[in-house]
């Protein structure tokens, strides 16, 4: 059986890209909430297009098609020209939806602190405790004021990312896992 080393090369790799992109959004905030509107438009396009693929081969193999995967293939592919070409309005539905995953995100990790004190110790669970706990006065402070979600997006996406670059660099040299 294959032991795993105790420095995780991966994990370690991970968050000093997480930490490099973190440090080039809070430096340009408002083309980092572009870029990433834009990056989801990409996304649903191609989305949209293998769904579409995917209907017509289903469709011509068995005589009928998942209408369903035709219909969110199209959606898809026009939701995501609307982001290429309207990446403004990307962002403000962005504004609206980012505090709610972010908030979904927090709560998963406080849920993981009772395994993460156990397998790291009390310092990394700390560290997540206090991290998720600013992260959720965020959520509901971008909830609540979407006016300042928008503004400040990009910087709370790049401390976010700084955040979770470190807690990868942590867990890349850390022994959790190990064994």
């Amino acid at each position: 059986m294959r032991r795993r080393s105790s420095f995780g090369w991966m994990e370690l790799a991970i968050g000093i890209l997480l930490i490099i992109l973190g440090i080039v959004a809070i430096c340009w905030p408002q083309d980092t909430l572009k870029g990433i509107v834009m990056l989801y438009g990409v996304i649903a396009v191609l989305t949209g297009i293998v769904d579409i693929v995917f209907y017509v081969r289903f469709d011509r193999f068995t005589g009928f098609g998942p209408i369903v995967s035709l219909i969110s293939g199209v959606l898809s592919v026009m939701v995501g020209f609307m982001l290429l070409v309207y990446p403004d309005v990307g962002a403000r539905a962005l504004s609206i939806l980012f505090p709610l995953w972010f908030m979904a995100h927090c709560i998963s990790r406080l849920a993981h602190l009772p395994f993460i004190r156990q397998e790291a110790g009390n310092g990394y669970y700390h560290f997540i405790l206090i991290a998720n706990i600013i992260g959720m006065a965020l959520a509901v402070l971008m909830l609540f004021q979407p006016v300042f979600s928008y503004f400040s997006l990009g910087l709370i996406i790049g401390i976010y990312l700084i955040l979770l670059g470190i807690d990868s660099v942590v867990l890349g040299v850390s022994n959790v896992g190990a064994g």
